[in-house]
């Protein structure tokens, strides 16, 4: 398949599903107490939560009486939020709208609010609308989850074995590709690496007397597991040995997305790899990997069967897997779009299967929230509550699109970040680097690829989002935001050194909507941060790191140097994007905590805008 085929293909097929879903939880009732309050370039909303809801999905309406659509901040996958409070950032200033919220479940929306609430943005005055972050020094701390770093996407892990020659741009693909794992390993902090591809014809052979060869998997895991890091074992795709249709295949490269033809010869797969790699690299490590059941069943460009088959295939792995060491962890459905999830608690409920994890994915919006289907299950069986693992989550699901190199997506992935703290344990962003080729080989250097990382390993915004949010020292104190737009424009996180002689604050602007991945200047603030709780007298040197249009954005400096339209840098080019390839601290006036323990810093907060704060006592 030529690779403007493998496009089209995508393209036409990759919003499918490839079953009719079965029957998700009882409706819910709509939200309670929902109010409105007029922004500067937005309308603010807030309701009260919903127990038992994974989410919310807010309507609007130029008139009160309807109709009412679903608002689509353009992040191309789940409409619905996690929680409250929620920015409107599409509406104009000056015109009003109405608006109802329902709950999410797993069965899709439930019934909207009765009583509508009106709401206007308000045009931009001559200075940024402010805001106030207020950290609590003196108030206990608790852990900062590592959501953020437990897990990352990558391309096929094969890539490792690339043959030697050029690759995009004149790249050493294998080398770059581990390279950009020993980044994501030593500056965020990445513990474990999920890829598809476990069973490529470059892994896995079929012998002809029915057995299989992993020497290839062999290979590829040798030098993966170099790098320190440990993978997530996605159990796809089918060999074409076993597979019922081995021509249904999807990207560049052809993985077949066949259910098999024998549904004991898959189970036979499983179990035989879970031998091989407890012999090879250890019981007791393998013993530390999860173990993932294929990837998105519930769209038609991954999956030719049915939701029932999916259950079938994922019951005979775990039980293969777990055969052979009961420890490994298992889970599933890893699907598309928050899809599956509850339909197969239910099924490993309803024939105790086991499940250790639940996994899925979203795009272009923070995470929905599964406890309350997790903790459900667990009620009703007795058995430890699965984990909650987002194997995939990014700003957006399609290939090649601008907003994976802007400076929009850095507040974005904080947003997502901070949103998964409670309900979470694991948002891993996909991927770590444009070495990727589902639809084609990256064609330039900026071309809205998926990594965190270009080819050269250069670091996007988002990339220094998550480096922020690493940098991050010592326990989670309380802050609160306040003023135009908190808690869903602008947010924070703040953490302090037991002694106080450090304190922490990250505060972001930004919005799900993704018409302003240009910014939009009603969108920008004036933050003023206050510290309280401190040693009155204290003084404290201030440091700051920022991410905006002119920090942290290499894209614009290429688009600087490259006068020609290249799409690749030449040698002087790449010198002086490396040089470029940091984000500094650059130190402010310093402070000293007034009689009351407080001090204060004011900062510029664009939207899209990060700023990173470290107070250091002298």
């Amino acid at each position: 398949m030529t690779e403007k085929n493998a496009r089209l293909d995508w393209e036409q097929r990759i919003g499918l599903p490839s079953d009719r879903p079965l029957t998700g939880t009882a409706d819910l009732p709509a939200p309670t107490g929902l109010r409105s309050q007029d922004g500067t370039g937005h309308v603010l909303l807030d309701w009260q939560p919903v127990p038992g809801a994974l989410g919310y999905l807010v309507y609007r309406s130029a008139s009160v009486d309807g109709p009412y659509e679903p608002l689509d901040h353009l992040g191309g996958d789940v409409l619905a939020v996690p929680h409250p409070p929620y920015a409107d950032t599409l509406a104009e200033a000056g015109r009003g709208h109405w608006y109802k919220v329902a709950s999410w479940t797993d069965a899709g929306p439930g019934p909207m609010t009765e009583n509508p609430v009106s709401g206007c943005p308000v045009a931009p005055g001559t200075a940024p609308a402010r805001v106030t972050v207020t950290a609590d020094a003196a108030a206990p701390t608790e852990p900062l989850p590592g959501v953020w770093n437990r897990m990352i996407g990558a391309e096929h892990l094969s890539m490792l074995t690339w043959p030697e020659g050029p690759g995009p741009g004149g790249s050493d693909v294998a080398a770059e590709y581990a390279r950009a794992l020993g980044i994501v390993r030593d500056e965020l902090g990445v513990r474990t690496v999920r890829a598809h591809g476990t069973f490529l014809p470059e892994c896995v052979q079929v012998r002809e007397d029915g057995s299989f060869d992993f020497s290839g998997l062999d290979e590829v895991y040798d030098r993966f597991l170099a790098t320190g890091l440990k993978p997530v074992v996605e159990l796809s795709f089918m060999p074409a040995e076993l597979a019922a249709e081995p021509d249904y295949t999807v990207f560049e490269y052809r993985g077949i997305a066949s259910v098999p033809r024998n549904w004991e010869r898959w189970a036979a797969l499983c179990g035989d790899l879970t031998r091989h790699l407890r012999e090879r690299y250890g019981a007791d490590e393998v013993a530390t990997w999860e173990f993932e059941v294929w990837n998105e069943a519930n769209l038609e460009v991954f999956w030719n069967g049915t939701q029932e088959q999916y259950h079938l295939l994922y019951e005979k792995a775990v039980r293969a897997i777990k055969a052979v060491d009961p420890r490994i962890p298992v889970g599933g459905p890893s699907s598309a779009a928050a899809g599956w999830v509850g339909p197969l608690l239910e099924y490993c409920r309803e024939h105790d299967v086991p499940i250790d994890f639940v996994s899925t994915h979203t795009y272009g919006n923070a995470p929905l929230d599964f406890r309350p289907q997790t903790r459900s299950f667990a009620e009703a069986t007795g058995k430890p509550e699965p984990e909650i693992l987002w194997t995939e989550w990014g700003v957006t699901p399609t290939h090649f699109h601008r907003v994976s190199d802007s400076v929009f997506a850095a507040p974005f992935v904080l947003r997502g970040m901070k949103s998964a703290l409670a309900s979470t344990d694991c948002l891993a962003y996909w991927v770590a680097t444009d070495h990727f080729e589902e639809l084609g080989r990256p064609p330039q250097l900026f071309h809205g690829g998926f990594g965190l990382l270009t080819v050269g390993n250069l670091r996007k915004p988002r990339f220094w989002a998550l480096d922020l949010l690493n940098r991050l020292a010592g326990g989670r104190m309380p802050v609160d935001v306040a003023g135009d737009g908190a808690g869903a424009l602008t947010e924070a996180l703040a953490t302090r050194a037991d002694d106080t002689s450090t304190v922490d604050v990250l505060v972001w602007n930004g919005t799900l909507d993704q018409s302003k991945i240009d910014g939009a200047r009603a969108l920008d603030r004036t933050a003023t941060v206050r510290v309280t709780g401190l040693a009155p007298g204290a003084s404290y040197a201030v440091g700051v790191r920022a991410v905006d249009q002119q920090h942290g954005n290499l894209k614009a400096l290429w688009d600087e140097l490259n006068e020609t339209g290249a799409d690749w840098p030449d040698e002087q080019q790449w010198t002086r994007l490396r040089e470029a390839d940091r984000l500094p601290e650059e130190s402010l006036p310093a402070v000293t905590a007034d009689g009351d323990g407080t001090v204060e810093v004011t900062v510029d907060l664009p939207m899209p805008g990060i700023r990173a704060l470290r107070l250091t006592r002298a």
